[in-house]
């Protein structure tokens, strides 16, 4: 079932969410702060410090990525102040996709409160799902 999940993924990313022609965006803009109204993490702060940090990699137009942003606003509001829920455009800012080696997206890095790399998802992945891996990392 997940090798089917991941070659949908990339059917869809190769398929359906070709390059962006809109122009960059700059790097201060880089987050999506209209899908998460109180988010004001940007790239350089990413992990954030002292908080378990979800940060998925998409961009607004992407299908999947699409699908993920409801999911991300309502894990933003249930974790705010124990987790950080982070969404960055890399269509709209390539930095961080080079960043942190992105091949597809959207792709979800999970980060323990010292910014160390613990889990990576690509494609879409359901609330329930981020949900019971920040349950795992320690965050109720």
């Amino acid at each position: 079932m997940k090798k089917f999940a991941l070659l949908a993924a990339v059917f869809i990313f190769i398929f359906g969410c070709g390059p962006s022609q809109d122009p960059p965006a700059s790097p201060a803009r880089s987050g999506r702060t209209d899908a998460l109204p109180n988010q004001t993490v940007l790239p350089p702060e990413v992990p954030v410090k002292g908080l378990v940090t979800m940060v998925d990699l998409g961009a607004d137009k992407c299908v999947p990525c699409k699908m993920m942003a409801p999911v991300l606003i309502e894990l933003e509001k249930e974790f705010r102040g124990r987790a950080a829920i982070v969404f960055l455009d890399v269509w709209k800012d390539r930095t961080p996709a080079k960043r942190f080696g992105i091949k597809a997206i959207p792709t979800q890095i999970f980060f323990d409160a010292s910014g160390r790399e613990v889990y990576r998802h690509v494609g879409f992945m359901d609330k329930d799902a981020i949900a019971a891996q920040l349950k795992e990392m320690g965050i109720e």
